[in-house]
């Protein structure tokens, strides 16, 4: 009897899945691929239920022989595994990233004697309301709230870039790249104080009230499910902060980054060349532990950001801080840098994890940027932000269509740079 393969990253079952196993039926014996979780969340998903429970699911299904694990999106592990007969998919993958995945089965299919058999896409108003369930339930604060967490342990490296609108957390959610038969995708998203600030036109000195900070945060809560790490500056007074961490907690963020300074907030890239006052190493552990004490999930994280070496005071007081801020009870420490090189930053890194092997380490490559993601995690990095690059980019571009329609008096000049507005529109989802 032959042998019939198909891939599910479904939690819940709908019509086209069960078109998919009626006519894998009629070629042979069905064996159904649960995805991983590791393969799921590269593959732009984010599991709510567990991999056992997705198995026990597809097993229950009439006409399912068998359920394995498929490790690698591209099932270069099942195919050499069961190799089988035919592999059934649904067309909707000829388009898009996903044609890279597709593309690659194909091709080992054939230098297997094997058959790729596709589906016309099942889409009618009771699939796309079970896709639009699943994003709401990403979305629910108690699912993307923990997903940070799930994240650093699934994760070699968690990428999160800034977002501060909905349509850059748009970005943020759905940007999806293929590269080398892969799928590729950013984790989390990263509120920055300084790109909330500079978007509504104020300078980056906490001037905008977390209240501002907060509409922010629900704008782009609305439209993605991805988890959020916000910038909470210096976290402000501790009496402040304890409110401040059940706020988050309850919308659904996922951690805060709070830098030990204290007085006028000063962007840390400018380093000594202002006035900026490091808090002291007590005052500050204080303040996670107030933090920590009014949390009321296991979930949500406070990362200490330390700025020694920001402020020049040498590696030995970054790593007397990051130990006294891991024992006051933060979840994980940021460690900044100014410099180009990156080496006292991976010194650091290094050091720590001579004496902590598990509290995640965050790290900012704006001015060091030169280094991967692979080589900071080769050093014990678990999450890497790309703090500010998509406000960056747009200002440059809006000036210079701005000033080319005043020196042109007309739009025309300027249009081939610009990305058609209904391209645009595509990136936001219709009820």
């Amino acid at each position: 009897m032959k042998t019939v393969y198909t891939c599910f990253c479904t939690e819940i079952i709908h019509e086209g899945h069960l078109n998919i196993i009626r006519e894998a039926r009629r070629y042979g014996k069905v064996i159904v691929g649960a995805l991983s979780d590791r393969a799921l969340i590269r593959y732009n998903r984010f599991p709510t239920i567990s991999q056992e429970e997705r198995v026990r699911l597809y097993r229950s299904l009439d006409g399912v022989n068998n359920v394995v694990i498929q490790n690698d999106m591209l099932y270069e592990d099942v195919l050499s595994l069961i190799r089988p007969d035919y592999v059934i998919h649904g067309d909707n993958w000829r388009t898009g990233p996903e044609s890279a995945i597709r593309a690659q089965v194909k091709q080992r299919l054939e230098a297997m004697g094997g058959t790729l058999i596709e589906v016309s896409y099942t889409d009618n108003e009771q699939v796309r309301k079970i896709d639009r369930q699943l994003r709401e339930k990403l979305a629910m604060p108690e699912y993307r709230r923990r997903r940070l967490r799930q994240l650093i342990g699934m994760c070699p490296v968690v990428k999160a870039i800034e977002a501060h609108s909905g349509l850059t957390g748009l970005i943020a959610e759905k940007t999806v790249v293929a590269q080398d038969g892969r799928l590729d995708q950013f984790d989390a998203m990263w509120v920055s104080s300084l790109c909330d600030s500079t978007a509504k036109g104020k300078p980056d000195i906490e001037l905008v009230d977390l209240s501002s900070r907060l509409r922010t945060i629900d704008d782009i809560m609305e439209v993605t499910t991805k988890p959020i790490i916000l910038d909470g500056d210096t976290g402000g007074m501790a009496e402040h902060f304890v409110y401040n961490v059940r706020t988050l907690e309850r919308m659904g963020v996922s951690a805060v980054i709070i830098e030990d300074k204290k007085g006028l907030k000063k962007n840390s890239l400018f380093g000594t060349e202002v006035e900026q006052t490091q808090d002291s190493i007590e005052s500050f552990s204080e303040k996670i532990r107030a933090g920590k004490r009014a949390q009321l999930t296991d979930d949500f994280m406070i990362i200490a950001r330390i700025e020694s070496l920001i402020l020049e005071r040498g590696m030995e007081d970054a790593l007397e801080r990051a130990a006294a801020f891991t024992k006051a009870g933060a979840d994980g420490i940021m460690i900044h840098s100014r410099k180009k090189d990156p080496a006292e930053i991976l010194a650091f890194c290094d050091h720590f994890r001579v004496v902590d092997k598990h509290t995640p380490i965050v790290v900012v490559p704006t001015s060091f940027h030169t280094i991967t993601e692979e080589e900071l995690a080769a050093h014990g990095v678990n999450i890497v932000i790309y703090a500010n690059q998509l406000t960056r980019s747009a200002f440059p571009a809006m000036q210079q269509t701005a000033e080319d329609i005043l020196r042109c008096h007309r739009a025309k000049e300027v249009d081939d740079r610009l990305m058609p507005i209904k391209d645009i529109i595509t990136l936001i989802d219709e009820l």
